[in-house]
């Protein structure tokens, strides 16, 4: 039996910033705000979840930067699967390297994408880190250093401004997005 998908694909905005930045945050707020029906894609349903063998991983049975590289690009690759069978998505994730942005771009070329960094002072996200209690402490510090450096973006938020506020902007400005959006200009660049 063939299956055929004659779906519309779904629209897609990504959320890129350090751990502890509030991506979470602000993709639970805006999808609340929305008109249309956007589902919530990150790593951490995986980790909320217990999808991955975490005891044997912290045991250190399984070597997790062995299995890390496998399991992130995995989740990457899951996007287009939810977009093409018509899911609306906001994706929030952090963006490591070049190659992983590189990678994004040619996974999701085909699709509409509307790239949003959420940034965050040094100060703010050590002081979230610390409050949560479930993050490494450093490694916002590390993503901020990094995370902004791939790519451009079609949109900016600072996640220290009001958390409605910083919603009603993003979906504001995704409902006026102009082509070619940041994706396209960066897929175009890497096809010449």
């Amino acid at each position: 039996m063939k299956i055929t998908n004659h779906l519309t694909p779904g629209k897609l905005i990504i959320i890129n910033g350090p751990s502890s930045a509030g991506k979470s945050t602000l993709t639970l707020a805006t999808i609340q705000q929305f008109d249309i029906p956007f589902m919530r894609f990150s790593f951490d349903l995986f980790l909320d979840n217990q999808v991955l063998p975490m005891s044997q991983i912290k045991n250190d049975v399984f070597d997790w930067t062995d299995i890390r590289p496998n399991v992130f690009s995995g989740v990457r690759k899951c996007v287009p699967a939810l977009l093409g069978a018509g899911n609306n998505v906001i994706f929030d994730h952090i963006i490591e390297s070049q190659e992983e942005m590189d990678e994004l771009v040619i996974l999701l070329n085909e699709f509409n994408v509307f790239f949003v960094g959420l940034h965050c002072s040094l100060e703010e996200l050590e002081r979230r880190e610390l409050a949560r209690g479930n993050r490494r402490v450093g490694d916002a510090k590390k993503d901020l250093e990094t995370v902004h450096t791939f790519g451009q973006y079609d949109f900016e938020l600072n996640s220290e401004d009001d958390l409605q506020e910083n919603a009603t902007a993003l979906i504001k400005a995704w409902k006026v997005r102009k082509r070619p959006l940041s994706f396209q200009t960066m897929a175009s660049h890497l096809t010449n």
